[in-house]
């Protein structure tokens, strides 16, 4: 018989749950809600997430299931299918985006003496690209790409010697890369990667007069 915390009880334990309320409150999150949280809707779809479901269904699916140990892993009685979708689809991004950016800046911290890369750089070093997550149009008619495909666009800003994200932007697929170089705030003497997509001589002399250097694919 089990004497210790489940993994994902312990997984979950490195998230601090004071400073999450703390945005939870900030948004609102929590008001007028009686039962399901915005902690606990944070667990399902982390259960979702680290369990590897593939939607939302298969998710709760496998949570009644395992009823019986819920309770230990802190999301206690299983909630409807309707209750999570609809939890997702009213609540404010921002809580968990907040939340992410702040398990990015605690994360980086335990790296500040690492060094990944085999090069003898005094400044950060990142990689900004973009990929594009294709979406069913029949279903996400918000999504608009082309007149037979959905999707959306994902631009990260990578730090290079901790594999750890330290920007995301969230855009409609068809605008383009560089638009995401308004939005990323450029630190003193680092130096940014990219690929010709994001090569805009206004956008990049910002870098310059930021005390940072830029290396792009030249276009041909």
């Amino acid at each position: 018989m089990n004497q210790g915390k489940y993994v994902f009880s312990q997984i979950m334990g490195l998230i601090s749950y004071k400073p999450f309320q703390t945005i939870v409150n900030r948004y609102s999150g929590d008001y007028k809600v009686r039962g399901f949280t915005c902690w606990k809707q944070f667990l399902c779809m982390a259960f979702g997430q680290l369990t590897h479901r593939e939607s939302i269904s298969d998710t709760m699916m496998c949570l009644k299931a395992n009823a019986s140990k819920t309770y230990h892993l802190g999301i206690g009685d299983v909630v409807s299918l309707s209750t999570i979708t609809r939890a997702n689809e009213k609540r404010c991004y921002r809580i968990y985006e907040d939340l992410a950016m702040l398990l990015i800046k605690e994360a980086k911290q335990l790296y500040v003496d690492d060094d990944g890369l085999e090069v003898t750089l005094k400044g950060n070093v990142f990689a900004i690209d973009a990929t594009t997550i294709d979406l069913c149009l029949s279903t996400f008619c918000w999504a608009t790409f082309r007149s037979t495909k959905g999707g959306i666009k994902l631009d990260t800003q990578l730090d290079l010697k901790t594999a750890i994200p330290e920007f995301i932007l969230f855009s409609n697929a068809d605008v383009h890369d560089v638009n995401a170089l308004d939005f990323i705030q450029f630190e003193t003497n680092s130096f940014y990667i990219m690929d010709r997509g994001y090569v805009d001589y206004k956008r990049l002399y910002k870098i310059h007069c930021c005390d940072a250097f830029f290396y792009y694919k030249s276009k041909r």
